[in-house]
């Protein structure tokens, strides 16, 4: 359904998997990938956005690297240069709201484990052009890269995963009180009860569960639905 494209990123160029409504246009999504890089499963979100009428596009971080191996992939996400990465993110807006396959004013952005924290990363530094953030299972594992919530301004749903390693059900209650009852954002974090990390890939048997990942999906659906115009 969807195709690779490429998009100026400060003086550089881009790429990402963008995926179009059969209608043409839609309201923009950015679709931030996890550590595995930009693989089938990232692709294929894009492509069910589109099936639900967005545009969304996934920005590829790693520049064409995608792994199967966890040591890799937190080798990867560990090596990424956060401040690229938030250009790239940023081209990626521009590129959407620039599209004449896009009919919004803003963008939704979801993100999945690193992707997730991105998320909510690049929510703060683009306050203006983000009107939605749904992260899943995010995880900001880079000490430098901690967003200034102060700066944000969209409503936020997150997805998270009661039996998280990487970022507790603890961890979740402490950052909504954070964003909040500090900063005043309008979020909603859901910690689905009796799943792990990475609920929704369902590329990943192991972890992968279907009634949550459901559940979470019709949810960031209807929540972008109503903030992405």
């Amino acid at each position: 359904m969807g195709e690779l494209v490429r998009f100026p990123v400060n003086g550089r160029e881009g790429s990402g998997y963008l995926s179009v409504p059969e209608s043409g246009s839609g309201p923009g999504v950015l679709v931030i990938q996890e550590w595995w890089g930009l693989v089938p499963h990232i692709e294929e979100v894009c492509d069910r956005f589109a099936a639900a009428g967005f545009t969304a596009l996934a920005p590829d971080l790693f520049d064409g690297a995608t792994t199967t191996e966890p040591d890799a992939a937190g080798k990867l996400m560990m090596a990424l240069n956060v401040d690229q990465a938030a250009l790239e993110l940023r081209g990626g807006i521009a590129y959407l709201l620039a599209s004449d396959a896009v009919s919004s004013s803003g963008v939704g952005v979801v993100g999945f484990c690193m992707g997730g924290g991105l998320a909510l990363v690049v929510a703060c530094a683009e306050p203006d052009a983000i009107a939605a953030v749904a992260p899943f299972y995010g995880v900001i594992p880079w000490e430098y890269a901690a967003p200034d919530y102060s700066q944000l301004r969209a409503p936020v749903r997150g997805h998270y995963a009661a039996e998280d390693g990487f970022f507790t059900a603890d961890m979740v209650r402490s950052l909504e009180r954070e964003l909040v009852d500090e900063h005043g954002v309008d979020a909603v974090l859901t910690v689905h009860e009796g799943v792990d990390h990475a609920f929704f890939n369902d590329h990943r048997p192991e972890v992968f569960d279907a009634a949550a990942a459901e559940s979470a999906w019709n949810d960031t659906v209807e929540f972008f639905r109503s903030t992405v115009r």
